[in-house]
């Protein structure tokens, strides 16, 4: 048995009968003390209502409790134990702070049964409870994406489930065979005009057209409209499949896309009638300048690659760490290039002219990549250059740890919201096999997932059947025992995620 220190404390009414008041609660195989003015310090609580004295019918006090003694007056509660802990500190501290390893939504459960308000939480404590609020939201909402992906909207048209079916085709490689073929061939045709782009510059396999200027291999060119006929038509299928066009249109992959196809019909229209509107000369120019940009393909690798999109989003979210960084590079880069040319100014061979010229001597030694264009000759401007260096190394080394740390920490995170979501859907399934409708493992889905608990469930935290889960690492069923199995799946990913 475990308690608190007791510290005596008249009722909110001014009574010290409730001082005398001793009850003995059971909370799930473990006992323990409570007295009355402790607990008359929150009188609308649940433990409050069993101090009261008028609580004499079996009625009322099996309304507040699942059993209860009457020899040894003792009040028995089929709860957590540990989250009970948690719980009873409201009436000793004034405040509720959750232990980790406790799932939040189940605990906010039992707040609800003991009929005390989330208000009760500490600040950390409800920042917390926000952040897995919004992962169990995006799991939710992947596991209405997969649900829809596998049986789609039974009451579209015939036009929207063409959409559908082609949205699928283009956007979900993981839908089936013949979309898991489309990403592998789009994949491979942007690796082949990457490479055609580089190759391309090759003054070997350039030939010379009739004004003597070296121009692509014909060759290369008609591999190139291949790849950019591919591209135009996946970007129109995915155009006309989405379900948001103006979302689609301004979606940052899908702009790359844009400019990644662009370049190529531009320079068409240029070089078939440009020249009769602007001088050759220019239209050269822009044809050249517009050729550059087709090294935004390469991004398109990102669409079909976990790993580029998961660092695009740790970059993201390190934008203070790389703030920090360039601020540190910034203030090192102005003062050491500011004394550098200041020592350097008055030798005869000086290769620091001016401030801003010594900026780029500043960076390359900092990041110690040291070219050797620009170097110190006086014995002051050797002692500033090896403080600049080791300025350097350490001004970078700082924010890479958190910067690190954040793409661990975001690419874990989407692999658990992944099995989370997959784990939902393989429950949905054998409720619905064990006779759920599907509305109900929808409506399931929506309480847990989306983050939000019905005060109709907070009366009890545990259920009276049997449900199923995942076969067990031998292969075999095995069933839930009799507890809290309404938020399971995403609670526990939830649990992994914050432990």
């Amino acid at each position: 048995m475990w308690g608190f220190q007791r510290t005596r404390y008249a009722d909110c009414n001014g009574s010290e009968a409730s001082e005398e008041v001793e009850i003995v609660v059971n909370i799930g195989g473990v006992k323990q003390a409570l007295y009355g003015d402790v607990l008359n310090r929150y009188p609308d609580t649940r433990l409050a209502e069993l101090v009261d004295c008028s609580l004499t019918s079996p009625e009322e006090i099996s309304s507040l409790c699942d059993d209860y003694d009457p020899d040894t007056g003792e009040f028995y509660f089929d709860r957590d134990p540990e989250a009970f802990k948690c719980i009873i500190e409201l009436y000793y501290y004034g405040e509720i702070h959750m232990k980790r390893g406790i799932c939040p939504m189940c605990f906010m459960k039992e707040m609800d049964f003991w009929k005390i308000g989330s208000d009760f939480l500490d600040e950390c404590c409800k920042s917390h409870l926000k952040e897995v609020e919004d992962e169990l939201a995006e799991i939710a909402e992947r596991v209405r994406t997969i649900l829809v992906d596998r049986e789609g909207d039974p009451s579209a048209g015939s036009w929207q489930r063409f959409q559908i079916s082609l949205w699928r085709l283009m956007e979900k490689p993981e839908s089936s065979l013949s979309a898991h073929v489309i990403a592998i061939v789009s994949f491979i045709f942007i690796l082949i005009s990457s490479v055609v782009m580089c190759v391309g510059t090759i003054p070997d396999l350039q030939v010379e057209d009739s004004e003597g200027n070296l121009t692509e291999h014909p060759t290369l060119e008609v591999i190139e409209t291949v790849c950019i006929g591919w591209f135009t038509i996946e970007y129109l299928l995915r155009l006309i499949s989405s379900p948001n066009k103006i979302k689609f249109v301004l979606s940052f992959m899908n702009i790359i896309d844009f400019m990644a196809i662009m370049p190529f019909f531009v320079v068409l229209i240029l070089t078939s009638i440009g020249a009769g509107v602007m001088e050759l000369a220019n239209v050269q120019q822009a044809v050249q300048a517009l050729r550059i940009m087709r090294i935004a393909r390469i991004f398109k690798l990102a669409r079909h690659s976990s790993g580029l999109q998961t660092l695009t989003s740790a970059l993201k979210s390190s934008l203070k760490e790389l703030g920090l960084l360039l601020m540190y590079m910034g203030v090192g880069v102005f003062l050491f290039s500011a004394l550098g040319y200041t020592m350097e100014q008055n030798h005869p061979d000086t290769l620091f002219t001016s401030i801003p010229q010594s900026f780029w001597w500043a960076v390359i030694t900092m990041t110690t990549v040291g070219y050797g264009d620009v170097y110190p000759k006086t014995t002051l401007g050797r002692c500033n250059a090896a403080i600049s260096f080791l300025c350097g190394v350490i001004a970078i080394a700082l924010p890479i740890h958190p910067i690190i740390n954040n793409f661990v920490l975001f690419y874990n995170k989407q692999q658990v919201l992944e099995t989370a979501a997959k784990h939902e859907i393989e429950l949905m399934a054998l409720r619905t096999e064990e006779g759920e409708p599907k509305d109900a493992a929808w409506h399931h889905q929506d309480v847990c997932g989306a983050g939000a608990w019905d005060t109709s469930m907070s009366s009890s935290c545990h259920s009276g059947t049997l449900l199923p889960l995942l076969k067990g690492p031998r292969g075999g069923a095995s069933t839930q025992t009799p507890k809290d199995t309404s938020c399971e799946s995403t609670a526990e990913a939830a649990e992994y995620l914050v432990s």
